[in-house]
């Protein structure tokens, strides 16, 4: 068995409401046709297709407060209610009790344990690890995770080389953002065809796409339809290039926030868990109900 994991930071399940959840008025033809024509949002409950099952997952776990990155992150790879233990939701990055829960075992630990073969497809550039050295800059959840599991991160040399992924898929912000001009860049449907080449290589391939939680902050409708489209785009080249009779497509959050531009906060909205899969190898799962259901469910997969 072989799992792709993106991740997608802050994407909910928004209200059916076209001014202020870009979901509503992108133009999605991969999802739409996975959903028969209906939009991915608010009050799919549980839904079985041919090629995928959604389910929404409560993200605030029964804690009171506005749902966080760090410990949402922690909840997808740990599989314990932080924010219960700890009283509270926290983010962005992890303060020392919840970086506690990452380093003392996590999906990338428990794995390699088990003699499995992970890979986080993600790559950093020189500034990032300089800033981390010097500790003017904390690791997020998932870079922590991966680095406590003695994981060298991807740099700057692996992207060049095809060995590694940019969050934007397409590596257009290392060369226009970053000033990397020597960075190739990828259409859409290139970067989904590497993600699968290199996730052939692995038992557990981990993508983390941070910009859908961006243009929430930014409140841009126009930034938003744009990410939306993206990661429709992407899913359906990646289904074509991925073996779903052997392997498995992952894709969640940790919290809401694009699905309601209203505001530029993380929302109480559940979120997405998206299994693509034979119908075979899906039907062995149970009903997902929030974040903590992930990681156990995942482990059961990696005996």
């Amino acid at each position: 068995m072989k799992v792709i994991f993106l991740f997608l930071d802050g994407v909910g399940l928004g209200n059916p409401d076209p001014s202020q959840n870009p979901f509503l008025i992108a133009d999605t033809p991969f999802l739409d046709s996975l959903l028969r024509g209906k939009k991915l949002c608010k009050g799919l409950n549980f839904y079985w297709g041919d090629l995928v099952s959604i389910f929404e997952l409560d993200a605030c776990v029964g804690v009171a407060g506005i749902p966080q990155s760090a410990t949402g992150q922690a909840i997808l790879l740990t599989g314990q209610n932080i924010p219960q233990q700890l009283g509270y939701h926290y983010g962005p990055k992890p303060n020392p009790e919840i970086a506690r829960y990452l380093t003392n075992g996590n999906l990338f630990h428990v794995l390699q344990s088990r003699s499995y073969h992970t890979c986080y497809l993600n790559a950093f550039p020189p500034t990032y690890f300089e800033n981390i050295a010097s500790r003017r800059r904390l690791y997020s959840a998932i870079p922590l995770a991966v680095t406590s599991a003695g994981i060298k991160l991807r740099s700057l040399d692996d992207l060049i080389a095809g060995d590694a992924l940019s969050a934007d898929f397409t590596a257009e912000g290392w060369r226009t953002r970053l000033g990397f001009e020597n960075v190739p860049t990828l259409s859409l449907e290139q970067a989904a065809k590497r993600i699968a080449e290199i996730a052939s290589q692995y038992d557990l391939t981990f993508f983390e796409h941070w910009l859908s939680d961006y243009a929430g902050h930014h409140q841009n409708m126009g930034e938003a339809i744009q990410i939306v489209e993206t990661i429709d785009r992407v899913l359906e080249s990646l289904i074509n290039y991925w073996d779903l009779s052997q392997g498995m497509i992952w894709m969640t959050s940790d919290h809401g926030n694009i699905e309601d531009l209203s505001h530029r906060r993380h929302t109480l909205n559940p979120v997405p868990l998206l299994i693509f899969g034979s119908p075979g190898l899906r039907k062995e799962f149970p009903v997902f109900r929030s974040l903590l259901d992930i990681y156990p469910a995942l482990l059961k997969l990696f005996p």
